[in-house]
């Protein structure tokens, strides 16, 4: 009677049990669900030198888009003439440019694609050497950064120092506005935009093209500007082109039109044959960076047509379509 008793209180346990959701829990406890992981980064240390391809934070007030390129404002690009990289980057000769260095961002392996100099322009301008291969007078009926950027729905200028306007076609100008009247000073060879025939037919858009002493950081949302022999290097010293750019570049760092934008200091070419063109510097300057950033991927032209174009969402010219792109901590 009493087993019988035991029974009976054993079902009625089961039975409540059942009322209250299913079968009595396991004995054994169920496996535990491993926590998320938190990844943690270390802090970054302003002043090292970064290496290309690592992950770069957006510097207050930028949005860069899918390629890590910001939608400047304005793009700069100031073209030089004719040094090898070891007679810029920390050459006694160019303190300025190395002042600019230690506080901004340097491409480190960066070429120039063939010699002599015009290739270079037109395949910094257009995304290929286009079939020019002297600096001759070219007319070429083909796509070009210009272009692109108006048909994009911005704005272009090109300051060419002692040109002297007018849609002026021929191959060298001297005793310019801008210049001190040496042989030579304005070279047609360095300046890309008047050998595409759709700038150079048409004249409202040549007369885009301007001497520099009518320079404003603010006229133009792509400014491309080419100093004149004596200034860039090509008939001088470095130290002359260095003291050309100490007295120049910074009413455009000090431009309030500076505030979301970028400046590209590049030559057209080096002094040997190294990756066709010579190794040559390329500094690049934009507000909020990290000082002293080293870009270490092989470079060309090609890659600062690529990231303006990216940075604007235009289409990628030629070879821009598979140069590395320039990514900095802007």
């Amino acid at each position: 009677m009493q087993s019988n008793c035991y029974a009976a209180v054993l079902l009625w346990v089961a039975a409540l049990a059942a009322g209250c959701g299913g079968a009595a829990s396991s004995p054994v406890p169920p496996p535990r669900t491993a926590p998320a992981s938190v990844a943690v980064t270390s802090p970054a240390t302003p002043l090292a030198p970064a290496s290309a391809g690592a992950s770069l934070a957006a510097s207050p007030g930028r949005s860069p888009n899918a390629s890590g390129v910001p939608d400047f404002d304005h793009v700069y690009v100031i073209v030089m003439e004719n040094k090898e990289y070891s007679s810029i980057v920390g050459g006694k000769s160019a303190p300025y440019l190395n002042s600019l260095i230690a506080r901004y961002g340097l491409a480190t392996a960066f070429y120039g694609e063939t010699h002599p100099s015009e290739p270079n322009y037109i395949a910094l301008t257009s995304g290929g050497l286009q079939g020019t291969h002297s600096d001759g007078t070219y007319n070429l009926a083909v796509p070009n950064l210009f272009d692109q950027v108006e048909a994009g729905g911005r704005s272009w200028h090109v300051y060419e120092q002692d040109f002297p306007g007018s849609c002026f076609k021929g191959s060298v100008r001297s005793g310019g506005v801008d210049g001190a009247g040496a042989a030579g000073e304005y070279a047609r060879k360095h300046n890309p935009a008047i050998s595409y025939t759709s700038i150079s037919g048409d004249p409202a858009r040549c007369a885009r093209i301007t001497a520099l002493a009518g320079f404003d950081p603010a006229a133009a949302d792509l400014e491309f500007i080419v100093p004149n022999q004596i200034n860039d290097m090509h008939s001088s010293s470095t130290a002359s082109g260095d003291a050309f750019l100490a007295a120049f570049v910074p009413s455009i760092i000090g431009s309030p039109a500076f505030v979301n934008s970028v400046l590209f200091i590049t030559w057209d070419e080096g002094t040997t044959g190294v990756h066709g063109g010579g190794h040559i510097a390329t500094i690049v300057v934009s507000p909020g960076m990290t000082p002293g950033y080293r870009f270490t991927a092989t470079a060309n032209h090609y890659s600062i047509l690529r990231t303006i174009e990216l940075a604007w969402g235009l289409p990628l010219l030629g070879e821009a379509s598979s140069a590395p792109t320039l990514i900095f901590p802007w």
